[in-house]
């Protein structure tokens, strides 16, 4: 089942595992590196990687893991990795998510202004995969939700689609018994269709999370989308997806 998991995605799994395993509470690693602010680490498996509802991995499982830093300012930056699959030839085993900004926070409303570089490691040049975007986005903690909004830019989508624009807004409701409920719509348009291959479209998905004494936490979403297989090579349908996380 995961032998299109490269050794890379694995081995680089295996060192946010063991970061995560020696950053404490409180991001004890910086403190004793003399670096302020605090790390953490997070991993998980997945039945599928889906990607503003197209999957990424050819609807086949993924293993996940990131390495994030924050400070008390509200900068942050992170590095996020996930094998993939995306039918063209095995160009691109790996998608690697560089990404960073500030989360300052006004009258209980927390901005979000940043940066993703998404970089896939052993894809020709040709094929124009990496790409930037920019973001700025909103939330706010109702105590009975919390809801919030944003809007990314590429200049240069995946596959040199020249602008793009993804606006989305998520909701996150606590339940009892320490389950979460979360919603989430999204808008992807493109400044040239004709060079994405695809039209403007809408993605949606609800989930349903809790953790596992304390050990690791398992959800369960179901993603969609308004595209036609057709459009999207059979892998922009209604789907459910499992995943199995753990944070340090």
């Amino acid at each position: 089942m995961f032998s299109r998991i490269t050794i890379r995605t694995a081995m680089a799994m295996a060192a946010f595992a063991g970061i995560g395993a020696a950053v404490a509470p409180g991001g004890a690693i910086g403190n004793e590196l003399g670096i302020p602010g605090t790390f953490s680490t997070n991993v998980s498996l997945a039945t599928d990687y889906v990607y503003r509802g197209i999957s990424q991995t050819d609807e086949e499982p993924a293993v996940q893991g990131g390495l994030d830093w924050e400070h008390e300012t509200g900068l942050y930056l992170g590095i996020w990795a996930s094998n993939i699959d995306l039918n063209d030839d095995d160009e691109a085993h790996v998608e690697i998510d560089y990404y960073g900004g500030w989360r300052p926070t006004y009258e209980g409303v927390t901005f979000d202004l940043g940066f993703i570089y998404y970089d896939y490691p052993g894809a020709s040049n040709s094929l124009d995969y990496e790409f930037w975007e920019l973001k700025a986005g909103a939330s706010y903690d109702f105590q009975f939700m919390t809801a919030g909004a944003s809007l990314n830019w590429s200049p240069s989508f995946f596959g040199d689609v020249d602008d793009a624009w993804y606006f989305l807004g998520d909701v996150t409701v606590p339940l009892p018994y320490k389950f979460e409920l979360s919603g989430h719509i999204g808008h992807q348009w493109f400044d040239d269709n004709g060079k994405s291959g695809l039209p403007d479209y809408l993605d949606w998905s609800i989930g349903i999370s809790r953790p596992i004494e304390g050990i690791f936490d398992i959800g369960l979403t179901y993603y969609d989308t308004d595209l036609k297989n057709s459009e999207c090579n059979d892998i922009c349908d209604a789907r459910v997806v499992l995943a199995i996380s753990r944070s340090f």
